[in-house]
């Protein structure tokens, strides 16, 4: 059989890393000293043009997300063989997925508890004028705009928008019923095939400019806030790691229970330049093509992989869903407003369930604060006061997302009994 990938040679692969770590750096520096010798005039302007390097390597690489997302699940279905394995995968799967998110939610409530971030929070630093657009999309978060997040009135509206929960649901339609259909959808099956061949040929061309988007990203971020934004926040930022630092330890070590403590450094291994694009860039979705093509590289079978991992950027975000408990409850302690745990419970299975259709939206992990700030009359302009270091809480929460979804992939493949060795020469399991 025909291998889905071609492994690039390791020296330039490693080269593309050192690449992006050196745009970090130069980012970060060029950002620092742009903030402390430019005028406020032209910092503003800067900051936001130098960002358009960002803007565009996320743009090119969700250009390929929609077809990318169909063409591989509805294979992915098709090459399951039938509902019943498509609804023994998807069960398995949404355990792991709910498993997940409870334990992030529950860690970030008991994060706050303990420590108390938010009395260490300096009221007069917020960013009112950044929270203004986040209450534009925390209008959304009603109970029929749920509904209409998770099921498509358009496929083609879903792919423009890149609304994946959507395409999630017709693409399983779609591939159940030609499933369904035998022999006669065979010539479909093998045409999207190649569809996703060349889709994922073009993921080696977009990860060209990840450098380029890194150092945009950095530099627009340092140059508007400075790195004095830590003095205020370094208490608030400090409990957050150690919260991602836990969350990490935790989902690790379930997956070595599962998948041996050899395997997990492998997969760490195997994924570590998506990691790294998803922490510079703040965006997990723009490693998706990359790490549905490291996952088969790992020895994840490409049917289950097309199937879970679209599923678990929808339902599986571990880093923003430790971040929507600590974020809230934060707040509302630098409020001074009194929550029992009957009540901050209630928040946390609210938080479970809303944050689940809102895959499109901008910023999500904030709209849902907001929205959830609002709901227990915690003042919602809160939310202005961690938004200046929230690009910064973000670049980890992006890469936890990524960890989780890798290692939930690989322990549904695991279960299945899918799961082989990996690709040990130039040619990746199909």
């Amino acid at each position: 059989m025909r291998p889905l990938f071609i492994r690039s040679p390791y020296m330039k692969k490693n080269r593309l890393t050192l690449y992006i770590l050196l745009a970090m750096v130069l980012g970060i520096v060029v950002g620092y000293l742009v903030h402390v010798s430019a005028s406020e005039e032209f910092i503003k302007p800067f900051s936001k043009n130098i960002n358009l390097l960002g803007k565009v390597f996320i743009r090119l690489v969700q250009m390929i997300i929609a077809p990318l997302v169909f063409s591989t699940l509805v294979v992915g279905i098709a090459k399951l063989g039938d509902i019943k394995t498509v609804g023994r995968i998807g069960g398995k799967a949404i355990l792991w997925f709910i498993s997940a998110s409870l334990m992030s939610l529950l860690l970030g409530l008991v994060l706050v508890n303990i420590f108390k971030p938010g009395t260490y929070i300096d009221l007069s630093h917020a960013d009112t004028e950044g929270v203004k657009d986040l209450m534009k999309n925390s209008s959304q978060l009603t109970l029929e705009k749920f509904v209409e997040h998770i099921i498509p009135k358009s496929v083609v509206e879903a792919m423009a928008t890149n609304e994946i929960l959507q395409l999630v649901v017709f693409s399983i339609f779609f591939g159940v019923a030609m499933t369904a259909l035998g022999d006669y959808a065979k010539p479909l099956i093998k045409a999207l095939d190649i569809v996703a061949h060349i889709i994922l040929k073009m993921v080696g061309y977009v990860m060209n400019f990840a450098p380029l988007g890194v150092f945009g990203a950095l530099t627009a971020v340092v140059a508007a806030r400075g790195l004095d934004i830590f003095k205020f926040y370094i208490v608030y930022f400090a409990f957050f790691l150690l919260g991602i630092a836990i969350l990490w330890v935790l989902l690790l070590s379930a997956g070595a229970m599962i998948l041996g403590t050899g395997r997990v450094k492998e997969l760490l291994k195997r994924i570590s330049q998506p990691l790294l694009i998803a922490f510079s860039t703040t965006s997990s979705e723009a490693v998706f093509p990359k790490l549905t093509e490291e996952l088969e590289r790992f020895g994840n079978k490409n049917k289950i992989v097309s199937f879970v991992l679209p599923l678990g950027y929808s339902f599986n975000l571990d880093g923003s869903m430790m971040y929507m408990t600590f974020a809230s409850l934060a707040i509302a302690q630098a409020y001074k407003v009194p929550l029992d745990l009957s009540t901050q419970l209630t928040m946390l299975l609210v938080l479970m369930i809303t944050s689940k259709g809102i895959a499109g939206v901008p910023r999500a992990s904030l709209v849902i604060v907001l929205a959830t700030c609002a709901m227990f009359e915690i003042p919602p302009e809160g939310v202005a006061i961690i938004l200046p270091i929230d690009h910064f809480c973000d670049m980890f929460r992006s890469m936890t997302n990524v960890i989780g979804n890798a290692l939930a992939t690989s322990v549904v493949s695991k279960w299945e009994g899918e799961l082989g060795p990996g690709d040990s020469g130039d040619a990746a399991q199909a």
